[in-house]
């Protein structure tokens, strides 16, 4: 996996995007071009930071779950049910592209993004599991802190249920795990700035 170092790479520059004078949405996230001089007059600038966020944390979900899927390391249950996991995150995505794009944005999509692994994370199931088990948390996580923060009324409901689908699956790769199905009763929210730099180390 490449190292970013100090250094922002094409995919973070485009997330944390450029506002004015060239100053930078504080801990602004997701994979959208630069921000252009005015959003959408109706979304505060800081709902389509969020949706720019969660696009990028659901792509690299789907670019995760399509390996562990065609690497065919996973057999029996758990290959089905990274299956269904993949398909749900990339039904995600596309409500999230759906809302920048009414917004009048252009969505980060597959093709702006390389995503990148260490190799061990493919090595046996239980490494996949692992990780799935950490990116599950992320993403809830992250759209409690969503839902939390964003003040525009109509993204609530697209954003919960996408968060009752994430708790799913974290209920999922638990039951693959053989760890309890029901963990914590309030999973903890995950700020922009922390998934932010969760998906810098996997962009290259």
């Amino acid at each position: 996996m490449q190292s970013l170092g100090s250094s922002l790479s094409r995919s973070s520059f485009l997330r944390r995007g450029a506002i004015g004078g060239g100053a930078l949405i504080a801990s602004a996230s997701g994979l959208g071009a630069l921000a252009p001089a005015a959003f959408a007059d109706t979304v505060p600038a800081g709902d389509l930071a969020y949706l720019r966020l969660l696009i990028a944390a659901e792509l690299l979900a789907v670019d995760f779950y399509g390996q562990a899927v065609g690497r065919k390391v996973l057999v029996q249950q758990a290959a089905v049910r990274a299956n269904q996991i993949s398909a749900d995150e990339s039904a995600d995505y596309a409500i999230l592209a759906g809302l920048m794009t009414a917004a009048g944005q252009t969505p980060a999509t597959a093709d702006d993004i390389d995503f990148s692994y260490p190799a061990a994370f493919f090595k046996s199931p239980g490494a996949i599991l692992r990780f799935a088990q950490q990116l599950e948390y992320m993403l809830v996580g992250s759209y409690i802190d969503a839902l939390a923060n964003v003040q525009t009324e109509s993204y609530r409901q697209p954003l919960a249920q996408i968060l009752a689908g994430e708790a799913k699956h974290q209920s999922a790769i638990a039951g693959l795990q053989k760890r309890p199905l029901i963990g914590k009763a309030t999973p903890a929210p995950v700020p922009m700035a922390q998934m932010s730099d969760f998906l810098d180390n996997y962009e290259s």
